[in-house]
């Protein structure tokens, strides 16, 4: 890794910064792929989770991927050009000096993703790390081995080490990729590892991008429909099984409407998935260890009061460690499922009075990834938006602001730092320079001794209201 590291920053100094034409072959090449190996990735998807809807990954790792890519191309050239800047203030800057911000690739940007999206976690984030003229080497999840040696292997295949590189590995891989130095490091996963790379990546000032996840809530507003909240609900929250980092994390509902929005819950799922056993739409749970976390967080609010329903539940266990999708009522803090970020299809449902109320709850926690407002009430939406601050927002949908491209994507605090997606990403793996050029008139001679009237003057015209 040491070694590719070198080579590669070598070659980004050797070419000096990429043309947009280098930039725009590059991104077509990661186009290329994933058109080419869709049908293998939905498999090594399906082989690493046990079971994985084909369609869904066909949607979230290939469709999904492909947009950012195919944006960036659209737009790289507009993104790369040189942007002029107000000389000011005046009169210390007049007679002909100017001022731009010229957007420099930062180097070798190192990339770990996770095992949720394995491969668009990797290319969607390339798009604005190719864009912004970068070369790249990437750190796929051990949990999904299969996709991560595919990511490998597609790699290879239309990229020389020196452009792009994966390295595939355990946990003590993983750490030392973190601690390598490049020029910017992106880390998408869970909080707690986050720790560890950041302070992995203190060692060398490599500055970081971290994207996370939490408890993101949903408020179903108080004149919601309640059907098209559930419906709408349930597909953030089954997709993938409910493991996706912006998944509705819990809702929050008026006292008086949680009954009847559980039975509309039942019902979207009924009409999403009429049968569970068999059914290629319903994804399985990555592996038995979050299987197992997900079976303690129900017996654990079982245990504690709650109320715990299966949605259209079967009835009997399930194979390749499907979990039926289940509500549960009547939580409190202190569940294990209020605490942690589920990231499986558990929906808590936490009741309030008011919209101040449930206000109030998301902000006594860790600001989330994502907030949802279900409702047409606008006073009551912009309040909402108004008093809590989280990474981004979808407004009456679920899930739905992280795929647009000119929307920047990231968490804040506990859910992440910096952002990208769109022009926001390659404004994220470039450094703005800035430049001055001062004119032919040697107007700084003001500032410089003796100093006497001239400056009194000056200084009295800036040192005022």
């Amino acid at each position: 890794m040491h070694a590719t590291l070198e080579r590669q920053k070598s070659a980004q100094l050797a070419d000096g910064p990429p043309s947009a034409e280098v930039r725009i072959d590059r991104l077509d090449r990661a186009i290329g792929l994933l058109v080419d190996h869709a049908d293998e990735m939905a498999d090594a998807l399906r082989e690493d989770f046990g079971h994985r809807s084909v369609h869904a990954s066909l949607v979230t790792d290939v469709a999904a991927s492909i947009e950012p890519l195919k944006h960036a191309k659209r737009h790289v050239r507009r993104w790369m050009r040189r942007e002029p800047r107000k000389v000011s203030p005046a009169p210390l800057a007049l007679l002909g000096a100017r001022a731009w911000v010229d957007y420099q690739p930062k180097g070798v940007v190192g990339l770990i993703s996770p095992w949720n999206f394995p491969f668009n976690l990797t290319f969607a984030p390339l798009a604005g790390i190719l864009a912004a003229g970068n070369r790249a080497m990437i750190k796929p999840s051990e949990f999904t081995p299969r996709s991560s040696a595919l990511i490998q292997r597609m790699i290879a295949t239309a990229f020389d080490d020196s452009e792009v590189a994966v390295f595939t590995g355990d946990a003590e891989v993983g750490a030392a990729f973190a601690s390598l130095p490049f020029d910017h490091l992106l880390f998408t996963g869970a909080g707690s590892v986050a720790k560890h790379i950041m302070r992995a990546a203190a060692e060398n000032l490599v500055p970081v991008t971290l994207e996370l996840g939490g408890k993101s809530p949903a408020i179903v507003g108080t004149d919601a429909d309640l059907d098209l909240a559930a419906r709408r609900l349930m597909f953030g929250k089954t997709l993938n099984a409910g493991q996706v980092c912006v998944a509705p994390d819990y809702a929050l509902l008026r006292r008086d409407r949680v009954d009847a929005f559980v039975d509309a819950l039942d019902r979207a799922v009924k009409g999403m998935f009429p049968t569970f056993a068999g059914n290629p739409d319903y994804t399985a749970i990555v592996n038995a260890s979050h299987f197992d976390r997900l079976l303690g967080y129900l017996d654990d609010a079982r245990a504690k009061g709650a109320v715990v329903r299966e949605l259209n539940s079967p009835g009997g266990a399930l194979e390749e460690r499907r979990l039926v999708p289940a509500v549960v009522t009547g939580v409190d803090d202190n569940m294990d499922v209020m605490r942690d970020e589920i990231f499986g299809p558990i929906l808590p449902i936490v009741a309030y009075d008011g919209i101040d109320d449930a206000i109030a709850y998301i902000n006594g926690h860790a600001r989330p990834l994502s907030l949802y407002y279900f409702g047409d009430d606008v006073r009551e939406q912009e309040r909402v938006l108004a008093r809590t601050v989280v990474g981004g927002v979808t407004i009456n949908d679920t899930v739905m602001h992280l795929s647009m491209d000119d929307l920047p994507f990231g968490g804040i605090g506990p859910s992440g730092m910096g952002a990208y997606h769109g022009v926001d990403g390659f404004r994220t793996f470039s450094h703005a320079r800035p430049v001055y050029r001062q004119s032919r008139f040697d107007i700084s001679a003001v500032l410089r001794p003796p100093y006497g009237k001239t400056i009194r003057r000056l200084l009295d015209f800036k040192i005022r209201r």
